[in-house]
This record gives C-alpha cells, sequence and structure tokens, in this order.
C-alpha cells in the first residue's frame, strides 16, 4: 500500500474541535467465554482517535470489561446472548448516537435480535462494520445497499455467503468484488491476502506476518475500521484498519518475533497512528 496514499486519507483534527466532534462509536460483543473480544475492539476504537466509545456486553461480562479500564463506558446488554428485548433496551440506554457501530466479536446472537439492532443503527445512521457471529446469511437482506462492511475470514465468508472461495487470489478478488457490487457492502477478506472492495474499487494488503494468526487481531481490525469510520467512509476505514492492524502487528514481531499477544499489538498502535497526525489550526 503507497504511504503516500494512506497519508492522505487520515483526517486532521481541528484545534477548535469538542468531544465528540471526533467521533462517537459502539462495540457491541463478548460472552462469558469471550470477554476479551469487545475489549480489544474498545482499545483499538479509542486509539484511532475516537472521542467516545460505548462497549456494550452481557451481564457476566459486565465487571471484567469495567474493571478493565478507566477510559471505558460500559453498557450491559439485558441478557446473555442478543436477545430482540436487549437489542432494544440497548438502542434506549446509549447515551449518544454513535456514527459508527461494529457488532460481533465473541458474541452469542439471536438471528432475528442481531436483525433488529442493525435495523434500529441504521435508521439512526449509525455506519456499521459486522464481525464474527454477526456474518450470518440472514442479515444480508437487512444490509442490502446500506454500504455495511463485513469483515470475515475465508470460513465466515463461505457461512455468510453460501459459497465457496477459490484458492487463487485473482479470483478471489474477484467473487469478493462482485458479491460487494451485487449487495451494496463493503468486504474486507481477512487472510494472507487481505482483499478489500466496495464493488467498484479492490484493494489487496498482504499479511505483515504470520504470528498475526495469534487469537484477538480481528476483533482489534474490527474496532480500527469503526473507529476510522466516525471519520471517514467505507472504504478509507477498510483500508486504514488493515494497514494499521498489520503495521503494528509487525511491529509487535520485532520484539517478540511469533510469541506476540493481541495485547501486545494494542501497544503499538498509537506509536503506528501518531506519524500521520495532523492538526487542522483553522478555528
Amino acid at each position: 500500500m503507497d504511504e503516500s496514499f494512506i497519508k492522505s486519507i487520515f483526517k486532521p483534527r481541528k484545534i477548535s474541535s469538542r468531544k465528540g466532534d471526533n467521533g462517537i462509536a459502539l462495540v457491541v460483543g463478548g460472552n462469558r467465554f469471550y470477554h476479551g473480544a469487545p475489549i480489544l475492539a474498545t482499545l483499538a476504537a479509542l486509539r484511532t482517535g475516537t472521542d467516545l466509545v460505548y462497549t456494550a456486553v452481557p451481564k457476566s461480562n459486565l465487571l471484567p470489561t469495567k474493571s478493565f479500564s478507566p477510559d471505558f463506558i460500559v453498557l450491559p446488554l439485558a441478557d446473555e446472548k442478543l436477545t430482540t428485548g436487549a437489542s432494544n433496551k440497548l438502542i434506549n440506554a446509549i447515551p449518544k448516537i454513535p456514527h459508527s457501530a461494529t457488532i460481533g466479536m465473541g458474541l452469542s446472537v439471536r438471528p432475528e435480535a442481531l436483525k433488529n439492532l442493525i435495523e434500529k443503527l441504521l435508521d439512526k445512521g449509525t455506519k456499521l462494520v459486522l464481525d464474527a457471529s454477526s456474518l450470518i446469511p440472514e442479515i444480508l437482506p437487512t444490509i442490502q445497499d446500506t454500504h455495511t462492511i463485513i469483515t470475515p475470514h475465508g470460513g465466515e465468508f463461505i457461512r455468510i455467503f453460501q459459497e465457496q472461495l477459490s484458492n487463487n487470489i485473482n479470483e478471489q478478488a474477484s467473487k469478493v468484488k462482485s458479491l460487494a457490487k451485487n449487495y451494496g457492502i463493503n468486504i474486507v477478506l481477512k487472510g494472507y491476502n487481505n482483499i478489500i472492495s466496495d464493488g467498484s474499487d479492490t484493494v489487496v494488503i498482504k499479511r505483515s506476518t504470520p504470528a498475526m494468526t495469534v487469537g484477538g487481531i480481528g476483533d482489534i481490525l474490527a474496532g480500527l475500521i469503526a473507529g476510522n469510520l466516525t471519520k471517514n467512509n467505507q472504504m478509507e476505514s477498510s483500508i486504514l484498519g488493515v494497514f494499521i492492524n498489520g503495521k503494528a502487528c509487525f511491529n509487535a514481531f520485532k520484539k517478540f518475533g511469533l510469541h506476540i499477544l493481541a495485547s501486545d499489538v494494542i501497544k503499538e498502535l498509537p506509536l503506528v497512528m501518531k506519524e500521520y497526525d495532523i492538526i487542522d489550526h483553522e478555528e
């Protein structure tokens, strides 16, 4: 990925900006086995410079999530999985309408409840990043022509589209572009070659290190994309997320070799992104 292009899509921050001007995001995820997934996504979203990130987790995750960081604003889901009742209560509990939301990491979902939450957020103008358990075929009619971003790995891609993937990179890229165009969405197919397409343009970014197979890297990516989506369009946010994630993972790899943790990558994020910081001094 060309460095000058990356620099061109990082948005300047106005010197006179106030809290909320630089983005409000929502993270919905977690269950009693996967409490770390929404935490990683939240940390990543915050590190993009997003002013406010609300983290919605089941009640069993509430204490570990709240106690993890004083930077978190944690909202309890009413049930242990995403039910229609829980999604309705969450919508009413969100302090401010988020500019973006990422849903799915570590989350147990009921399809009708997921569709309900997606519809309500889209109705409020919230841009979406769907990951992990939210990538089910039942949601495709709901997100049709909404420019929603989905972030599947190969297995999740097959699950949501009910189509097989070729091993050939050119054929993969062609299929991703075709499906993105047909559904009016953005696709980030994760893998050795990360394929990003909005149905018009397609970008391929190679994985920076095999150390990225460690658990939690996809959660970080979803958070990065959601954070950037509060300020950028869908294609820009997807490219930035994949680029930043890869660079942070490579920096962690240089320190720890093939023994990196997702938490090591989180620490590298601000060091990667600060090189692109721009302040707009016009008041």
